[in-house]
């Protein structure tokens, strides 16, 4: 399965050169300088200045330098506020001599599931793999090795007459296992050094978390993943397959939503060791062997309109309601240039026209898409005072007019932050348009498939324009917002429902185009997202991944990132509990109904957040929620609303409530 929007590369936005975003060069190798490169990856910090900060690969948080790699098995931390992982370099694997000339470290390939990083410095290669419990390291020629610790070193054994293994204890109570392809001759210095005699080959080192997992590790100690696929072959079907060198199986971690989604499609292909786990802040990651797995999730049609339509008694009150919000709409009046601001009144007067469709209201059409006609050409045709989209090639991507010489502008866009957000209530508002106008639709089709592909192409991998999906990560099954910023906690997503939103508009944008293709991409990423977002942002009294101190406290994640979740957002303080429901809601579309499917945790959501309610805005979105379960409540709260969410409307929650 493969979006169609990767052959419709027939329009490129104006190229411009960014002056805020960093140099690729640094710390990628030359060969893949002329591919698009990711810019929300799971290795981001690894390739943007001044590319010190660890990443979260696994069950490891791994740091790099020009000379050594750092692992840390960490510790969750926790409070009522957030939880994280420290870092501590557990163990520093570099070479006991390094070259005159030090050469920067670099990534020399990269796929869905791992990053190939040399460290020429050291002769040291390392192909790290996500959910891998080895960290694996070639050695390209003869080198002395030094394994150096901050922690004391209490023991270092052989543990056969080979030479091939070795058992290290540290006085932190951790033991780690070191393997090695061929007799590797290691001592230690009685505190917190190992050096080895000249060695080339392959060596892998392991936590033990427990020491009956010895013999597991031991089994599955020689053969190594060198990169790994994730494939969407067909419609809510995500297939992993790993490229692997030595010999054996291949043993793997899974992560709870794995787990869940693992297939029987897998016809035995993998073995599941559900005694084998290592400790993550995702949830325990679970041992699977095999180089090939099968991921399957329930379908999620994506539809216009409602899934039990609209209760036909209360058309007039809607209609009434309708009448006044188109009244309203003027697009000179839109009054921002923000790419984000201005893309949730397009989606919100999108919104207009389907549920005037819905309740048999068509009188109103043709002024709502005069008014999209008007607010959405000139962001297509380059004509838009203000602001706009350019293309940029550093990265191969869109970035805005503001955003292309400020880093701050448009809540980051030009640093690729946000993009799937940004771009989703655009594509929300084109796909309405070009269904209620088909012909408009064809004309500006190229255009239309450029903003899609900017964050969803799954053509050619290295494709000259766009990189491959450029938000959504296909080992977590969600999205990130951070783009090319350093952050000490790696990636980070705050709004799910934003994306969910992405996704689902860019299917909408396939059922306009009549492109199954485009449909069941979009479709399939939408059903992983909500998925994730149901694991890992919602947060409920039972049945929660979360530490009790944490989750008592807590009944949605703010700001999920990949090793940390904050309570807070980024413009908003935990305690201000509207705001973080809010944010996971907008838009309310269709979808949210799939999104907040479980009415259990709705109320307990609802009810967590009522005493902190007091914007109109926000207002609206808890009362929404709150339809789920006692809808006659609702309505009456909604009905006394005197403000909406710029992205939200008195339409539009009166169609939420009156189709429950």
């Amino acid at each position: 399965m493969s979006s169609s929007s990767s052959s419709s590369f027939s329009f490129v936005f104006p190229e411009t050169q960014s002056t805020v975003l960093p140099d690729p060069s640094t710390y990628f190798s030359s060969n893949l300088l002329s591919s698009p490169l990711p810019t929300n990856s799971f290795f981001q910090n690894y390739v943007i200045p001044n590319g010190s900060q660890p990443e979260y690969i696994h069950p490891y948080l791994i740091q790099t330098s020009n000379s050594s790699l750092s692992a840390s098995y960490p510790f969750l931390l926790f409070t009522t506020a957030l939880l994280y992982q420290a870092f501590v370099p557990d163990l520093t694997i570099s070479s006991t001599q390094t070259l005159s000339t030090p050469q920067n470290r670099v990534i020399s390939s990269f796929s869905d599931l791992g990053i190939t990083l040399d460290i020429p410095s050291s002769n040291l290669r390392f192909f790290l793999s996500r959910g891998s419990p080895f960290i694996t390291a070639s050695v390209t020629s003869s080198t002395s090795l030094s394994i150096t610790t901050v922690h004391t070193i209490l023991s270092l054994s052989p543990n056969n007459d080979k030479n091939t293994k070795y058992t290290l204890k540290l006085n932190n109570t951790q033991t780690w296992l070191i393997y090695a392809s061929s007799p590797i001759y290691l001592n230690h210095d009685g505190a917190s050094r190992v050096t080895s005699k000249p060695f080339s080959g392959i060596i892998r080192v392991a936590v033990l978390p427990d020491p009956n997992y010895a013999t597991i590790l031991d089994k599955f100690s020689s053969s190594y993943p060198l990169s790994g696929d994730a494939t969407l072959q067909e419609p809510f079907r995500l297939v992993y397959q790993w490229q692997k060198a030595g010999s054996g199986g291949l043993l793997m971690l899974a992560h709870p939503l794995h787990v869940k989604l693992l297939s029987s499609k897998n016809n035995g292909q993998i073995t599941v060791l559900g005694d084998f786990k290592y400790r993550s802040i995702d949830g325990d990651l679970v041992g699977v062997v095999g180089d090939s797995w099968v991921l399957e999730t329930d379908s999620i049609p994506v539809k216009w309109y409602s899934n039990k339509g609209v209760e036909k008694d209360s058309y007039d009150e809607i209609v009434s309601a309708l009448v006044k919000d188109v009244q309203k709409l003027n697009s000179s009046a839109i009054g921002t240039n923000s790419s984000y601001f201005y893309g949730k009144r397009v989606g919100r007067a999108a919104r207009l026209a389907l549920i005037a469709e819905e309740v048999s209201f068509s009188k109103v059409v043709p002024t709502i898409k005069d008014f999209l006609k008007e607010a959405i050409e000139p962001w297509l045709d380059g004509t838009f005072v203000g602001n706009g989209f350019l293309y940029e090639n550093k990265w191969s991507g869109l970035v805005t007019k503001l955003g292309s010489t400020d880093s701050t502008a448009d809540f980051g866009f030009g640093v690729y932050n946000d993009h799937h957000y940004h771009l989703g209530y655009f594509l929300y508002g084109i796909a309405v348009l070009a269904k209620i106008d088909p012909e408009w639709g064809q004309k500006y089709k190229p255009q239309v498939y450029s903003l899609v592909t900017d964050f969803m192409n799954l053509g050619q991998r290295y494709s000259k324009i766009y990189p491959r999906l450029r938000c959504f990560d296909l080992y977590m099954l969600h999205s990130w917002a951070a783009g090319v910023t350093e952050f000490e906690d790696g990636r980070n997503q705050e709004s799910t429902s934003e994306a969910v939103n992405a996704y689902y508009s860019a299917a909408l944008v396939g059922l306009a185009y009549d492109d199954s293709n485009l449909v069941a991409t979009g479709s399939t990423l939408v059903a992983l997202e909500i998925l994730a977002a149901q694991t890992w942002w919602h947060v409920k009294v039972e049945d929660n991944l979360y530490e009790e101190e944490f989750a008592k406290d807590n009944r949605i994640v703010g700001i999920l990132w990949a090793n940390k979740r904050d309570s807070k957002l980024w413009w908003a303080s935990a305690e201000c509990r509207e705001c973080r429901l809010g944010i996971q809601v907008l838009p309310l579309l269709p979808i949210t109904e799939t999104l907040f499917s479980d009415a259990d945790y709705v109320k307990e959501l609802v009810e967590w957040t009522f005493p902190s309610l007091s914007s109109e805005g926000w207002k609206g979105m808890t009362y929404a929620l709150q339809g789920i379960y006692d809808k006659e409540a609702a309505l009456k709260n909604i009905r006394t609303l005197t403000g909406f969410d710029d992205g939200n409307s008195y339409s539009n929650l009166l169609w939420w409530i009156h189709s429950r």
